[in-house]
């Protein structure tokens, strides 16, 4: 696999970093994850947007115009016969002296790989949750950033995976449900689609927001709400939205089944169309609906 750094493109076994970049000392970076579909970045200018947001809201340094980033990404992407799966764009402040301060950080380390597609099947993957222990803070100012420290979600995942689930599901010190360890989170009772507010401390997902405009286009009824986790374990059915996976139906929070909502198998299907669409691809043949 050839990877890009630094304006150069090399082999994945040269592509290398000095341990003393502050991402590796600090987890001082920022990154994104966009979907590759047909040789095609879907929703590139609204990654590029939040990461651009991130770059001036904690004061990187960004080596690189947006447009020769595009191209670059392009030239990766051909470089690599690469057609689906995942692009990576990472961001760090380089080599500093040792300490917090990034003052004397002048040389950013910027990165683009490419990262196979989690594997699928043709019956749609439905996951078991458990509640974390582990709690965001409301209103928190990083929670709207892609940062590089994420020690947090890698604790709630290793809680998830000795429960024997998934996926962690993560509330904030409110008790208010926030979002998954690795993507925002939905549930559906009747016709209403409910997801957390972003305020509760929760990243303002590039699928989620794909989500929510398929829900204004088809007329869903959509309440963004604070809502503890008993309430949603009152609804007919859970999902996760990423990058890399796009709809993740939940089958059990903790000890409780979803009987499973028709909405989100449309929702899915939907949300398929419009990746296949916008990467120059024909409507998808339709999965197989689940059980509900």
């Amino acid at each position: 696999m050839v990877v890009y750094l630094n304006g150069e493109f090399v082999p994945e076994a040269q592509a290398r970093v000095s341990v003393f970049d502050r991402a590796f000392l600090y987890g001082d970076s920022l990154f994104e994850t966009m979907r590759v579909c047909n040789g095609r970045i879907f929703r590139w200018n609204q990654h590029l947007d939040r990461f651009t947001r991130s770059v001036e809201a904690l004061q990187f340094c960004n080596p690189v115009p947006p447009a020769d980033l595009r191209r670059a990404a392009r030239q990766l992407l051909e470089e690599n016969a690469f057609t689906d799966g995942v692009l990576r764009l990472t961001l760090t402040r380089g080599v500093g002296p040792r300490g917090y301060s990034p003052r004397d950080a002048r040389s950013p380390t910027l990165v683009m790989s490419l990262h196979e597609a989690p594997l699928t099947t043709d019956e749609a993957p439905r996951w078991r949750m458990i509640t974390s222990s582990m709690r965001l803070v409301p209103a928190d100012r990083l929670a709207a950033h892609k940062t590089g420290s994420k020690l947090f979600q890698i604790m709630a995942r290793l809680e998830a995976e000795a429960a024997g689930a998934d996926e962690a599901l993560l509330l904030n010190t409110n008790g208010e449900v926030a979002e998954g360890a690795g993507g925002n989170v939905f549930w559906v009772r009747g016709p209403v689609i409910y997801t957390s507010p972003t305020a509760v401390g929760v990243l303002p997902g590039i699928t989620r927001a794909v989500i929510l405009e398929i829900c204004a286009a088809h007329n869903f009824i959509v309440k963004k709400r604070l809502t503890k986790v008993e309430m949603v374990k009152t609804s007919e059915a859970m999902f996760l939205t990423n990058c890399a996976r796009g709809i993740v139906e939940v089958a059990m929070l903790d000890d409780h089944p979803f009987p499973g909502n028709e909405l989100v198998g449309r929702l899915r299907r939907l949300y398929t169309e419009v990746v296949h669409k916008e990467c120059g691809l024909g409507v998808p043949t339709p999965m197989p609906a689940t059980a509900s």
